[in-house]
């Protein structure tokens, strides 16, 4: 193994029994036959189960839809990249000539890829309990520092598919009022659901914080027992 892949193990807290594991994580599919697809493969599922158990023991009063939107933020392609460029995973790669002079060491993609290959690897060489210490060395910060409620739908989109979910057509919004002077203006907006024969207004220094505004009240009214029907 180089030498530069054991500053790479102590970053990852992890000394590998199988160093040619760690070197096919390493290496993109540009490179040879011995890529790290299957490995990347394998370590997406371990994350996802990884980051599920840290958000389930750490946000016990949330419900499954909250602690989804938190996983999906955690183990999507953008998060993934930060945390490989914090490994400095760019300098350990193996690809061709032509990908490298293309930039693939610095590509989002790329990156994101090779940490799940690691995270499998990781897994396959020290197994579920190795592969759990470093997914919770990468994501414990940032998992322990936030709360569930930070991760949550805006209140449009939230009503817009619990409407969905209803098989019912999507609310309308409309500027009603407009209050004073341009550079401080409050805007007063109306959010219809026309199927149920509901309205709620909402207010806001903006449209969109109006809407939202609006859209939380809706929701407010349609989660609750006078929401169950249609109203005057």
């Amino acid at each position: 193994m180089p030498a530069r892949h054991e500053l790479l193990q102590q970053r990852l807290g992890h000394r590998f029994q199988r160093p040619e594991l760690l070197q096919r994580a390493l290496t993109h599919r540009s490179y040879g036959a011995e890529h790290n697809e299957r490995l990347e493969f394998l370590g997406d599922a371990v994350l996802s189960l990884a980051v599920s158990r840290l958000l389930f023991d750490r946000f016990g009063d949330s419900d499954e839809g909250d602690l989804t939107r938190v996983r999906a933020h955690l183990v999507r392609e953008d998060s993934l990249h930060k945390v490989a460029l914090q490994l400095h995973l760019s300098d350990e790669l193996r690809m061709s000539e032509g990908e490298a002079r293309g930039g693939g060491a610095q590509r989002a993609s790329i990156l994101a890829d090779a940490m799940e290959a690691v995270i499998g690897a990781v897994y396959l060489d020290g197994g579920l309990e190795a592969a759990q210490a470093l997914v919770k060395q990468l994501f414990g910060e940032v998992i322990d520092s936030t709360t569930a409620d930070s991760w949550r739908k805006d209140p449009k989109t939230e009503l817009q598919e619990l409407l969905q979910g209803r098989r019912l057509p999507v609310p309308s919004y409309r500027i009603v009022a407009t209050r004073g002077q341009a550079h401080a203006q409050t805007f007063e907006v109306e959010c219809a659901v026309p199927s149920l024969q509901l309205t709620q207004l909402g207010e806001g220094r903006s449209r969109r914080a109006a809407e939202q505004e609006a859209a939380q009240r809706m929701l407010a009214l349609l989660q609750s027992d006078a929401g169950a029907g249609p109203h005057d």
